[in-house]
């Protein structure tokens, strides 16, 4: 039983969000949530809220208990990116590219092999 969670217009870009999903992609959901809230990542918050909305869905939803869950997938995809412009020198403008990132996460149940 696959369980989902998604952040959207996440405002970091997606190469710094990358890093912390690639350190918890394939950990139980235990090990994630500890290794979370340790790490010194701006976006080490947001994933934990995330990560503990998908354990509330699949508790609520799905009757599934936390202790068997384990996170399946992760990704992190661009988001829209917002343009401003920065006054430089002789009346030009420099571009400034607010990126965003769209995460989504899936929680799958482990198979106890007897």
């Amino acid at each position: 039983m696959m369980v989902k969670a998604e952040l959207n217009r996440y405002n970091q870009a997606p190469r710094k969000v990358r890093l912390l999903a690639d350190l918890i992609r394939g950990k139980s959901v235990g090990a994630a949530v500890s290794e979370l809230a340790f790490l010194a990542k701006k976006a080490s918050l947001p994933f934990t809220k995330l990560l503990k909305s998908a354990i509330a869905n699949a508790k609520n939803n799905f009757k599934l208990s936390e202790d068997d869950l384990f996170v399946k997938e992760i990704t992190v995809d661009g988001g829209p990116v917002m343009k401003r412009g920065m006054p430089r020198a002789f009346g030009r403008s420099y571009p400034i590219r607010r990126k965003t990132s769209h995460v989504t996460l899936v929680l799958d149940v482990k198979e106890h092999v007897s």
